[in-house]
């Protein structure tokens, strides 16, 4: 093969040898030999080539030997790879007891471990999220999104700017992957929401719209709406019934709906700016806080009627309620007041006094009943209150303006 194409060139005979060299692609021409022989190597491909020339036609020769060289180079050999799986990651368990907190500044969630009293996730949310509700089998959080801007007390909201309506919705949170996952269409500015015995429906407070709407888990769509008063704000589904309550704090009124019947059963008055709804755990009675009252309602859940108005003090603004598992007391958040009041509801008296932090709004209660926690707006942070001691027994950052409280076992 090498003789035939020198042959071409006038190059009668080759002669090559393998050579060990290896290195860059190179030729070489070694002229110390006899007049007419030439001995040129491609280093590269280690072959060594003498040559006996009738015509030195050395350039065009040395061109054909390196690519002659070029075809019998050896492939270079390739390190063994080894086969290594990639490392399971280990998947990151929610807290046993996890405390979650909407932070309405900075459009996230917070995740503390009720052990540990450390944040443990920030999970980003979107704008300006609120009320939160658990599903019934604690594997999901709904929240709140709204994209209307912020308007605090003393606001003019005439000088605000437009809002976003495309923020508005209800958060869909996974528990535990702790990440949100979706965003169900809500109607506008909700600010509360609350889930039904089944976990099927949601029930949002569209506080600028003035109605509550139905909101079908499995579709995502909005199945029905109803009027309320004027900035409908606390929702909470009774224990018992399949009956949702909105407060209305323009109306001063609680809108009691029966959503298996599909309508407004009745609106009872209270006191002024009602901020939420709680229930004891066998249904019989509802407690609804009047912010600027400054008083408690009670109301018989079988009559639909209030049956007594317990007198907080004109300095006490309540605003989020919560009741014990057993039933025997309830806890009020009272906002700029700065305290957690007792209510022995027995007695329907207060019991006790707690300092929480600057303007507690959110509360929620461990499982067990023992630990307190609230979410103070202004200073950024959460209130561990032991209910044991009455006293505050740790505070801990958070996002940026704190809002709603949910304490949720793992699922």
């Amino acid at each position: 093969f090498l003789d035939r194409h020198l042959a071409r060139l006038g190059i009668l005979h080759a002669v090559a040898a393998t050579s060990d060299r290896r290195g860059p692609d190179s030729l070489s021409v070694n002229k110390r030999r006899p007049p007419g022989i030439y001995e040129i190597e491609t280093a590269s491909a280690g072959l060594s080539v003498e040559v006996w020339a009738v015509k030195p036609s050395l350039m065009l020769a040395v061109g054909v030997l390196a690519a002659v060289a070029a075809c019998n180079r050896p492939e270079p050999s390739k390190p063994a790879v080894a086969e290594t799986s990639a490392p399971t990651a280990k998947p990151v368990l929610p807290p046993a007891v996890g405390i979650y907190v909407t932070n309405e500044s900075s459009g996230d969630l917070s995740i503390l471990d009720a052990e540990t009293r450390a944040v443990v996730a920030t999970v980003r949310l979107g704008k300006r999220p609120r009320g939160i509700a658990v599903s019934p089998d604690r594997g999901t959080l709904y929240v709140a999104l709204s994209g209307s801007p912020n308007a605090g007390p003393g606001v003019d909201e005439s000088k605000l700017p437009p809002p976003d309506r495309t923020a508005d919705g209800i958060g869909v949170v996974d528990v535990r992957q702790q990440k949100l996952v979706k965003v169900l269409t809500s109607g506008t500015d909700p600010e509360q929401v609350a889930v039904s015995h089944d976990g099927k429906l949601l029930f949002v407070a569209n506080e600028d719209a003035a109605i509550a709407s139905v909101i079908d888990v499995a579709t995502g769509k909005i199945v029905e709406t109803f009027k309320t008063g004027g900035e409908p704000e606390g929702v909470s589904v009774e224990p018992i019934r399949d009956r949702v309550w909105v407060t209305s704090e323009e109306d001063g009124a609680v809108f009691v709906i029966d959503f298996a019947a599909h309508k407004v059963v009745k609106p009872v008055k209270v006191g002024p700016r009602p901020r939420s709804v709680a229930f004891l755990p066998d249904g019989s009675r509802a407690y609804v806080p009047s912010e600027t009252g400054g008083t408690l309602s009670v109301i018989d859940t079988q009559r639909l009627a209030v049956v007594q108005t317990i007198k907080l003090g004109p300095e006490m603004r309540p605003m989020g309620t919560v009741a014990a598992p057993d039933g025997r007391s309830l806890y009020v958040s009272t906002g700029r007041s700065k305290m957690v009041l007792t209510i022995d509801t027995s007695t329907n008296a207060v019991t006790s006094s707690i300092e929480a932090g600057p303007r507690p709004w959110g509360i929620g209660l461990s499982p067990d009943g023992k630990t307190l926690y609230t979410a103070n707006g202004p200073s950024n942070d959460v209130s561990i209150i032991d209910l044991e001691t009455k006293q505050v027994s740790a505070k801990v950052p958070v996002g940026q303006g704190p809002w709603g409280v949910i304490v949720v076992a793992r699922p």
